[in-house]
């Protein structure tokens, strides 16, 4: 109960929110560029790397800029040019089924293609994934400081998910079709223009996501291994130490 009160009171101080945000979008942005770097090694289009690379370094900017930032709309107006960044650009990962699986635009609600589907679906299950950790650790996940309250929203669970976005989800939706684990005919068109995946897909996907789940890495803050499917988990656990006091800063991961 305590650590929700304190919780309470950093959500209704813009400064001391607005300290923690930076963090998550920090982490959101360095993570994003991660995967474009990535990409950028393995591809074998000069035309693609040339653009990679170019909206990298403007990404490695704005991570600096997140420190700076003047007030919660300012971080959001960085991260919105990094997201428009990153995704102006990641139609380059995806290397086959071009007519089926492509970038063009983020969509949301709906989803207006295969790979948006796809995003928002794994999106989904990592929203859930915080969801749990956070209340498991104490915290109240409808109360963020990011993202702005709303009824029915688990708006901390949505901060915290920013920085596993793009190497959790979006690296799995990137090998899933890659390697040709899914296909463009699994996915179905609504009358409305939404895109949703048939069953078969829908569990093909599940079934990558739980696997993907259990592979480890090494924490850059804790220094230890750890299992993918709990860096929620890790992380709502060191947010929770820091609201409580007994850390300076939030620790963002950052993949390497």
């Amino acid at each position: 109960m305590l650590l929700r009160r304190e919780q309470y009171r950093i959500a209704s101080d813009e400064a001391r929110s607005l300290g923690i945000a930076s963090c998550f979008v920090a982490g959101k942005v360095a993570n994003a560029r991660t995967v474009l770097l990535r990409g950028a090694r393995e591809s074998g289009n000069p035309e693609a790397v040339a653009e990679l690379e170019a909206v990298c370094t403007r990404m490695a900017r704005l991570v600096d800029l997140t420190v700076s930032a003047s007030g919660l709309e300012a971080l959001r107006g960085i991260e919105g040019e990094a997201g428009r960044g990153y995704f102006g650009v990641l139609d380059h990962l995806i290397g086959v089924e071009k007519e089926g699986f492509f970038m063009k635009e983020r969509s949301r609600r709906p989803p207006l293609d295969n790979f948006n589907a796809l995003l928002s679906f794994l999106y989904t299950l990592l929203a859930g994934d915080c969801v749990g950790a956070i209340e498991s650790v104490g915290l109240d996940p409808a109360v963020g400081f990011l993202h702005q309250d709303r009824p029915g929203r688990p708006s901390l669970a949505l901060d915290l998910m920013e920085e596993l976005r793009a190497v959790l989800a979006d690296r799995l939706a990137l090998t899933m079709i890659n390697r040709r684990q899914i296909k463009p005919s699994g996915f179905l068109r609504r009358e409305s223009g939404a895109v949703t995946m048939d069953d078969a897909t829908r569990k093909e996907v599940l079934v990558a996501w739980q696997k993907r789940k259990q592979e480890e890495i090494q924490h850059p803050f804790l220094g230890e291994k750890v299992a993918i499917g709990l860096l929620p988990y890790g992380q709502a656990l060191l947010l929770a130490r820091h609201v409580r006091g007994d850390l300076d800063a939030y620790p963002a991961l950052i993949w390497k």
